[in-house]
C-alpha cells in the first residue's frame, strides 16, 4: 500500500458580497476588469465589495458619470463586516435600470440603503441612493 503526501492546499476564501464562491470568481474578476456585473444586483454586490478591499478606482468607474464625485476618500478605519440583499427591482439584463435595497454591516452599525442603477454605455453603473436607516 503506498502513501500519499497530502498536497498543500490554498485557503480559499469567500467572497465578500456574502455569495460562497471564491472572491477572484466572484467579484474580483468584475475588480480586475475580466468582466462586467450582468445585473444591478450583481453590480451593487461588487461594490459592495470594493468597499471592503478599499478598492476606489473600481467605485470610480462603476459610478454613473453624472452624479460620480471628483474623488472618492475611504475611511482606513472603517471594518465592513456583511452584507444582506433586502430586495431587487428590474436590473436584470433586460432592463436599463433597477434599484437593490441592503443592509451593510460594519464594526458598530449598519447602513440601510436603496441604491439606483442605470446602463451607461451597455454597463451597468451605481446612481445614487436613499439611506433608509439603520
Amino acid at each position: 500500500m503506498s502513501r500519499r503526501t497530502a498536497r498543500p492546499t490554498k485557503p480559499v476564501s469567500t467572497c465578500p458580497c456574502g455569495l460562497s464562491e471564491p472572491y477572484e470568481k466572484c467579484c474580483g474578476r468584475y475588480h480586475s476588469g475580466g468582466a462586467v456585473a450582468p445585473t444591478a444586483e450583481a453590480l451593487m454586490r461588487s461594490r459592495y465589495s470594493a468597499f471592503v478591499k478599499g478598492d476606489r478606482a473600481y467605485l470610480l468607474r462603476t459610478w454613473h458619470p453624472r452624479t460620480r464625485p471628483a474623488r472618492l476618500d475611504l475611511d482606513p478605519d472603517m471594518t465592513w463586516t456583511g452584507l444582506e440583499v433586502l430586495g431587487a427591482t428590474e436590473g436584470s439584463a433586460f432592463h436599463s435600470s433597477g434599484t437593490v435595497t441592503f443592509r451593510a454591516s460594519y464594526r458598530g452599525g449598519s447602513l440601510h440603503e436603496r441604491s439606483r442603477f442605470e446602463r451607461a454605455d451597455g454597463v451597468w453603473v451605481y446612481v445614487d441612493g436613499e439611506f433608509l436607516g439603520e
